[in-house]
């Protein structure tokens, strides 16, 4: 007995729940792992004696990780399968974390900061490839911003649990906050075993009767291929047509929307204290302002998420840059304000820029076709993380040399460049099937 439903109009069951959960774990590990150094870094940065170069490089160490990983694993991805480099971050992640225990200089951190950059970039790829080639439609673009939520959420518990350890007072606290990421990691790697590959990749290298396997096997013995009609129509294409054609308008929108909206927020995550005892607040103000600030960014991707089928993605990602940018604008003309003030406008900008957050994993998975989908998604990750390297390494020298509040104005300018892009470039793909929203005719 076979039926004619859509695998993309079907309901959600419980291997999607569990994928999600799989998906959505690596996720929240790369906000807390990214995050975590922004908590450490005052005290290995006096323990260590960093200069304020090298605690730039080591809090940009990461991003540029992400930019060997993100294209690496985008290529890889693509060649040899979902499945296999579903395991790779999270094991870098727990050997790389540990190993910071011991770190006895800055030239150390840089580099095991460095590969667990690279354990992200490939996470980027193969997380988000998974979860768009088997939601539905109708959640895939909530799903896929779920994602962003639960990196807030993993930065948020960076914060949280990495000022608990701070307090306790011990000579190593900042050893075992970077050192904290390994548990959460060995918690995913056990939760990943069973993850299926996906059947459009599958199909896509010719292994039909694997594929037909695993169809059967999520979504139950009546279905099979004929569920899935649009891989047969979908255009065999190289990653060579990334660089012409529609699909490298598509790539340069993706990338330099994707820097705009990460470049300001990973400045602020890998120097939250600094940042904030330059805008007058100290102490409790910091330390709580932080982590107020990252729940504001949970808060506004949750607002993003149950909004991205109603108002569409072009219009979310225009607003989004549109009031962020004017936050950071009025931070920087109120740079010595209360900080209650300080707080309010940080707080609308961490509001405001939720929009763009979800869409960087909503917009490169629906606009390319299944055999460079996982090229294309960690080729923008890789290009969006050149901009956030180099944001990121600046802010010590920007902050010592131009001062908090013209730091503020830079971080509004690229975030207005983002508005322009998105103006320009931003599609609709609200509502459309992969296939749909991968094609070029449209």
């Amino acid at each position: 007995m076979t039926n004619n439903v859509s695998i993309e109009d079907v309901p959600l069951n419980r291997f999607h729940q569990l994928l999600c959960i799989r998906s959505g774990g690596g996720w929240v590990l790369d906000g807390y792992v990214l995050s975590i150094i922004g908590v450490a870094m005052v005290p290995l940065a006096a323990t260590l004696g960093l200069s304020g170069f090298w605690q730039g490089m080591v809090a940009a160490s990461a991003l540029l990780g992400i930019f060997c990983g993100g294209f690496l694993g985008g290529l890889l991805t693509g060649r040899l399968g979902r499945k296999k480099l579903y395991f790779v971050g999270p094991a870098i992640f727990v050997v790389c974390s540990l190993a910071q225990y011991w770190a006895t200089s800055g030239e150390a951190l840089f580099f095991m900061r460095f590969l667990i950059g690279i354990g992200v970039g490939f996470e980027y790829p193969v997380a988000g490839a998974l979860l768009v080639e088997f939601l539905p439609r109708k959640y895939r673009g909530p799903r896929l911003a779920m994602l962003t939520i639960l990196w807030f959420a993993g930065a948020a518990l960076a914060y949280v649990a990495g000022n608990a350890m701070l307090e306790s007072g011990r000579p190593d606290a900042w050893r075992l906050v970077l050192a904290s990421p390994a548990v959460i990691g060995v918690v995913l790697l056990a939760i990943r075993l069973g993850t299926p590959e996906s059947p459009r990749w599958l199909l896509s290298k010719g292994r039909t009767a694997e594929a037909e396997a695993i169809i059967r096997d999520v979504y139950g013995a009546t279905f099979s291929l004929r569920n899935l009609p649009e891989q047969a129509a979908e255009a065999k294409v190289s990653l060579l047509c990334l660089l012409h054609s529609g699909y490298g308008k598509r790539m340069l929108f993706v990338s330099v929307f994707w820097s705009c909206s990460v470049i300001p927020v990973f400045a602020v995550y890998a120097f939250a204290p600094t940042v904030l005892q330059a805008l007058n607040l100290h102490g409790d103000w910091a330390s709580y302002g932080s982590v107020a600030i990252t729940l504001l960014f949970v808060v506004g991707c949750i607002v993003a998420t149950r909004l991205i089928n109603v108002i569409g993605r072009r219009s979310m990602l225009i607003h989004s840059f549109l009031w962020s940018g004017l936050a950071l604008l009025a931070l920087g003309a109120c740079s010595d304000s209360s900080p209650m003030m300080v707080l309010l406008l940080f707080g609308a900008y961490a509001l405001f820029i939720g929009g763009a957050q979800v869409l960087q994993l909503v917009y490169p998975n629906e606009l390319f076709p299944t055999e460079i989908r996982s090229a294309a998604v960690g080729l923008g990750a890789s290009l969006s993380r050149i901009g956030a390297a180099i944001g990121t390494w600046l802010v010590p020298i920007s902050l010592q040399t131009l001062g908090i509040a013209q730091t503020m104005y830079a971080a509004a300018g690229v975030t207005l460049v983002g508005l322009l892009v998105a103006l320009i470039l931003a599609p609709e793909t609200r509502s459309l099937s992969l296939q749909e929203a991968a094609s070029l005719s449209r």
